[in-house]
């Protein structure tokens, strides 16, 4: 959600446009992708978006599937990183067999109860899809259907901690912490270049990240 709800908080204090409101630590977004050799195929994801208003939901849903797919594509094999912007984190796991997945949330929520999520939903995922339909599979055609449930159920992170405590070596790996979403281009790559070409933002997202770009000019939104 760097990327958007940045764009959203300085487009919005100005326009009024954009709503999002947050009292209680989140869980936005969980995405399962597969890491291709050139980009990341999306395979499965779970939204809440009940903190923003309706009419900006499917611009704030295409740009959390465009950020998850950007991380995983710039994320190693084997593993696991945090990427800090602002007030929210990105949490992802790339697993060696390339099959990888996010979670976005706010700054608050417990960074072991993510990873532990992640583990949890690509060990489920791997078991009940076969790995012959990762690389050209979609949200559409791939049969698992727990991502909804999981994400609802670790919305409140004391309950899903209490699950969590008895994987102690999962505290012992070896998380990388990126603190902009920035770290993660390669040299001379530049985000504006990324909105216009992915394939995951529609004509109306990529109209409102250039119009948010234009009205905080004085603004970096990376």
């Amino acid at each position: 959600m760097p990327l958007i709800l940045l764009a959203v908080s300085r487009f919005s204090s100005s326009l009024g446009c954009f709503t999002h409101s947050r009292n209680t630590m989140k869980l936005y977004s969980l995405s399962i992708l597969y890491k291709g050799s050139t980009k990341a195929n999306l395979l499965k994801a779970a939204y809440d978006l009940s903190s923003f208003s309706f009419f900006q939901r499917s611009s704030v849903q295409e740009f959390m599937t465009f950020t998850s797919a950007l991380i995983v594509e710039r994320s190693s094999l084997g593993t696991r990183a945090t990427i800090k912007e602002q007030e929210y984190l990105c949490h992802v796991y790339v697993r060696n067999d390339s099959l990888g997945a996010v979670v976005i949330a706010d700054s608050e929520y417990p960074s072991r109860v993510c990873f532990t999520l992640l583990d949890k939903v690509l060990d489920e995922f791997s078991r009940q899809v076969n790995s012959t339909d990762w690389p050209s599979g979609s949200p559409a055609t791939v049969h698992y259907t727990a991502l909804d449930s999981h994400l609802a159920k670790y919305q409140n992170p004391r309950e899903a901690d209490a699950m969590t405590k008895v994987q102690a070596e999962l505290d012992e790996t070896k998380i990388i912490l990126h603190n902009t979403m920035e770290s993660l281009l390669e040299r001379g790559e530049k985000l504006d270049d990324l909105v216009q070409k992915s394939e995951h933002l529609g004509n109306q997202s990529k109209a409102f990240y250039k119009t948010a770009r234009k009205q905080n000019s004085c603004c970096e939104i990376m």
